[in-house]
């Protein structure tokens, strides 16, 4: 009750409102609650008088800037005394009467209020369209229109007008890569980076094309730059250890000190696990052969091919294959290490394989590295 009184004292009629309507929906005739129907009263006509108040300044400066406040405003009033009609009517035990809400009809008002909005939002959107101005302004244009067809559906040709703001408002970003080292990079590759269709990088305002596409004019692009590839020679390494480990190997009798069975109080043989120490000589083999790829991306702005940033992108990629045998009780190894006992070597990635997997990782980087950095300063 207190925050809703405080909520009333400092001007916040609208939450003053919600509050008495909560407390009131359940159970409005309930004496307790009686307050609550008075706070209810004075805050309606309090925001009922500021909003009628506020509607009144703004006509009077007939500034078509304050066209959304008016309608919003407008839509504020009704959906007020929307807000109370389920609960009417409501009583005042004390004085015998009826909570007084003095609703008034908007409907003409809100139409009205919403066909000039529309009328300006929709020829504010035009003459922004056909401006040479910046993409900025046809983004701002799109939200416009957007708005517009909110409140309005299918006003005149708003839908064209938003394909157009969407179109002059995106930025046509063009991908292309560029080999500077000694080695052929895989086609494939140079086609997964450029397949921009699985980055998922597409947005409402930017575009990426891995290709060319006519009748696209493009406002960026984006060199990626293969500076050098380094890709090991092929190694096998191999080592000899003795792992020793104590293992469960069933059970036996528990034996005391005198070397005689031990019974529990039922006279039943008290049966403990058979512990026993167990060793293997391990031979294990490695197959090694790793792959790294240093990249540049540049991004540049094609309006004035000046470059607008420079960033490093490097991938890492590493062929491991461990396999073992050994002479003894393969129990003794670790549980981890039991997969490895039935490995055998495999034939090494060719170097184009090991570029390409190296590119899967580079093409996760670069799509981190898009997604951090905007092609706008």
């Amino acid at each position: 009750m207190k925050q809703t009184q405080n909520l009333l004292s400092a001007g916040n009629y609208d939450e003053a409102i919600y509050n008495s309507i909560s407390n009131l929906r359940t159970n409005k005739d309930k004496k307790g609650n009686q307050d609550y129907v008075y706070l209810l009263e004075e805050a309606f006509a309090k925001a009922k008088e500021r909003d009628l108040n506020t509607i009144n300044l703004l006509e009077k400066e007939n500034n078509p800037a304050h066209f959304e406040k008016i309608y919003n405003t407008y839509l504020q009033l009704n959906d007020r005394q929307e807000k109370i009609k389920p609960l009417l009517p409501i009583k005042l035990l004390n004085e015998g009467r009826n909570a007084i809400f003095p609703f008034d009809n908007y409907n003409d008002k809100m139409v009205a209020s919403k066909n000039k909005l529309s009328g300006y939002l929709y020829a504010n959107a035009k003459a922004l369209l056909a401006s040479n101005s910046d993409k900025m302004n046809f983004r701002k244009a799109f939200d416009d229109l957007t708005y517009l067809n909110e409140i309005n559906p299918n006003y005149k040709n708003v839908l064209d007008l938003m394909n157009e703001a969407q179109n002059k408002g995106t930025d046509y970003v063009s991908v292309y890569t560029k080999n500077e080292t000694n080695m052929i990079i895989p086609v494939r590759l140079q086609n997964d980076l450029l397949d921009f269709n699985t980055y998922g990088l597409n947005n409402k305002w930017t575009v990426f094309h891995g290709s060319k596409q006519k009748g696209i004019e493009y406002d960026y692009s984006m060199l990626i730059s293969f500076r050098e590839i380094l890709i090991s020679p092929e190694q096998i390494k191999e080592r000899e250890f003795v792992k020793e480990r104590q293992i469960k190997d069933g059970q036996k009798k528990l034996l005391d000190a005198n070397g005689k069975v031990v019974l529990d109080n039922t006279g039943k043989v008290i049966m403990v696990d058979n512990l026993r120490i167990v060793t293997a000589r391990i031979f294990e083999s490695r197959q090694l052969k790793s792959c790294q790829i240093q990249a540049k991306v540049d991004y540049i702005n094609l309006k004035n091919n000046q470059l607008i940033q420079s960033f490093p992108l490097a991938s890492e990629f590493i062929f491991e294959n461990i396999y073992a045998t050994c002479k003894g009780d393969r129990r003794a190894s670790d549980d981890n290490y039991f997969s490895y006992f039935d490995r055998r070597a495999v034939p090494f990635p060719t170097n184009e394989q090991m570029v390409y997997d190296t590119g899967e990782d580079l093409k996760m980087k670069l799509k981190n590295l898009i997604t951090r950095n905007s092609f706008r300063n």
